[in-house]
């Protein structure tokens, strides 16, 4: 797995060697904000259907979400399924944006790195709060902050997870026959 900047990425896009680009956040991180001409493929999508979709993709293809991490866990999923090399946009969407390179906006949400902050910061301030009638509910507040260290070790994030498949995180369907056809309409099978 290689990572690709976000100027090498803009000027791949304004000349006639336009790459690949695979968004792997969730369809309605996809949906609130994305780079023009990515297609939505999300993660989980992405590393149960591995041999339907690598048709689909070459080493010219980027791979992008928020931040970097998921893009990685995508590429290192391709990679075992006997696609290496493709690259990541380093710094993900943040780093885009914070190019100002252009980006398509949708409804707007809280991504879910906000979501997990929130969520997280609640169930240890009501836990603290609860110990003080029920000492026991410490351990609750524990659990959490220790979630948080393996997430921020492992580079996963079981609760970010679970919250993307709440409705509001959802956007439009992104099932396996939408996501090929899209593909399949951008002509760049491999």
């Amino acid at each position: 797995m290689t990572t690709i900047g976000t100027a090498e990425l803009g000027h791949l896009l304004k000349s006639g060697d336009v790459p690949r680009l695979i968004d792997v956040r969730t369809p309605g991180e996809f949906e609130a904000a994305h780079i023009p001409g990515s297609r939505n493929v999300p993660l989980d999508l992405l590393r149960h259907h591995l041999d339907e979709l690598r048709p689909h993709l070459d080493k010219q293809a980027v791979l992008i979400c928020r931040s970097g991490q998921r893009a990685i866990l995508a590429a290192q999923a391709l990679a075992g399924a006997g696609l290496p090399g493709l690259r990541v946009l380093e710094g993900g969407l943040l780093a885009w944006q914070t190019a100002g390179a252009p980006v398509e906006l949708g409804r707007p949400r809280w991504d879910l790195e906000r979501q997990v902050r929130l969520v997280a910061g609640s169930i240890v301030l009501v836990a603290i709060l609860a110990s003080v009638a029920f000492p026991a509910a410490k351990w609750l507040a524990a659990f959490i902050g220790g979630g948080l260290v393996f997430a921020a070790v492992s580079g996963t994030c079981a609760m970010g997870m679970a919250l993307a498949r709440l409705p509001f995180n959802r956007g439009p369907r992104a099932d396996l026959a939408s996501v090929l056809g899209g593909l399949a309409a951008d002509g760049k099978v491999a």
